[in-house]
């Protein structure tokens, strides 16, 4: 898979520095770090042009290592995650697309408002995606989106609300026009052909690439 993103938030979740996450975190134009995120920057390439957090979650090795490192601290009893904070502070560059690393996996509910958090920021117009590595999700609004994927790949639509107007090409099973509504399993688990077109006129969710079980 190839994809692009123009700003990177490093994130304290799970990752695994496959070559697909490599590639689009070093094609990153900014990179912040948000608290233990910033742990990921050397298994990435990347160097972090601000850290941003209540750092609960970072040590002496970490405050060490990391030291001439631009800082914005906020109190632990904040009313944002240090993701929101981290992507505020990106979204002051205007990029047109961001990638959460490290957003997938680890606790559900920190998981869960990435996954909206990256829904609300493509609803504002920043193509949004969040990956470990292995598993990648994107953010899927009106009018839709376009992925370079290699065949084979699993990938699924998975709606957080009413779905209209669906159209998939370039999948095993493709879609015209159809509605998928909250709930439906029916996007779940197709495959790539290679690259893939998903389009909607209503609704938002997510698709999710599994590349670690890419079929041959």
């Amino acid at each position: 898979m190839n994809w692009t993103p123009e700003a990177l938030v490093l994130l304290a979740g799970p990752l695994e520095p496959t070559p697909p996450l490599l590639r689009a975190a070093r094609a990153a134009r900014l990179v912040v770090a948000a608290d233990g995120g910033v742990r990921h920057a050397e298994a990435l390439g990347v160097e972090p042009a601000l850290w941003v957090g209540d750092f609960d979650s970072v040590n002496a090795a970490d405050l060490t290592r990391w030291r001439h490192l631009p800082r914005m601290e906020y109190p632990r009893d904040k009313d944002a995650t240090d993701a929101e904070l981290a992507a505020r502070v990106a979204l002051e560059a205007k990029p047109a697309s961001l990638l959460f690393a490290g957003g997938l996996g680890g606790e559900l509910d920190h998981e869960l408002g990435n996954l909206t958090l990256a829904v609300s920021l493509a609803r504002q117009g920043v193509q949004t995606a969040l990956s470990s590595g292995s598993t990648w999700a994107f953010a899927l609004v009106p009018p839709g989106l376009e992925l370079d994927l290699e065949p084979g790949t699993p990938f699924s639509v998975a709606p957080l609300a009413d779905l209209a107007g669906v159209t998939i090409h370039g999948g095993r099973w493709e879609l015209e026009d159809a509605r998928l509504p909250l709930g439906s399993g029916h996007g779940l688990r197709n495959v790539a052909e290679g690259a893939v077109s998903l389009s909607l006129t209503a609704g938002y969710g997510l698709v999710v690439l599994d590349l670690a079980s890419r079929s041959t």
